[in-house]
């Protein structure tokens, strides 16, 4: 597994990249945001450690950039501490959020767990399924097409639609959503859920203000209707 690991603070970049090739992974790292960029686009990585504060170009403005050609998965570092800042961070695109200070040890277990959870397939029940609204979820590509057009989600994204599209009508609470992406160890505020929602109605609804695919039910949570169409509908 390869890892780029960004951040201008050259301790932090040196201990863990210590404590991460120790677990077996290849570490390359930046500590300029421009550079960051150009690196993640000249090869491949497995997962970004990034942070949020960086001279030439913020983590924000480099996790917004990658999101719209990739979905790998990414680790945002940061000393911001508002719930506020966390929350934007996932909404952007980022698959788990690290406050600064930090143990090494617990940021190579989030590595772990988010790669864990981005390599588990989501439990569908065929490996490929299309619905009635022009959706398809395939499982073996890990991809997303809404009337045979490609849709990018990161991988929080596409677990929380596989989630809800193994049951279409069920009424999935946020609790419900947060453990099957974000596993049983998240001690955050599920209003993540929300954020990640929001973007993926963006993504798929023909008007993201008026959802008819994913649907929210006041008070509980979401749940997924099979037989009205998305954007290009």
């Amino acid at each position: 597994m390869r890892i780029l690991l960004v951040d201008d603070e050259k301790k932090i970049t040196s201990v863990l990249k210590a404590y991460l090739q120790q677990e077996g992974f290849q570490v390359s790292t930046a500590i300029n945001g421009i550079v960051a960029l150009t690196m993640f686009k000249e090869n491949p990585y497995d997962l970004l450690i990034l942070d949020l504060m960086l001279p030439g170009m913020s983590g924000t403005e480099i996790c917004t950039e990658i999101r719209k050609t990739s979905s790998v998965p990414i680790i945002m570092l940061t000393a911001k501490i508002e719930e506020e800042d966390r929350i934007q961070g996932l909404s952007i695109g980022a698959d788990d959020y690290i406050t600064k200070p930090f143990s090494p040890r617990e940021v190579v277990a989030r590595v772990r767990a988010v790669l864990r959870r981005a390599n588990n397939e989501t439990s569908l029940l065929a490996d490929v399924i299309t619905y009635d609204n022009g959706l398809t979820i395939d499982n073996i590509q890990h991809e997303i097409r809404l009337h045979d057009q490609e849709v990018l989600l990161t991988p929080t994204e596409f677990k929380i639609l596989g989630a809800l599209a193994k049951h279409p009508g069920r009424v999935y609470s946020r609790g419900q959503l947060v453990e099957i992406v974000q596993g049983h160890d998240f001690e955050g505020d599920d209003r993540v859920i929300d954020a990640h929602i929001k973007k993926i109605r963006q993504k798929i609804e023909t008007t993201p203000s008026d959802p008819q695919i994913i649907m929210t039910v006041y008070g509980i949570g979401y749940k997924f209707n099979p037989s009205v169409g998305g954007k290009n509908a």
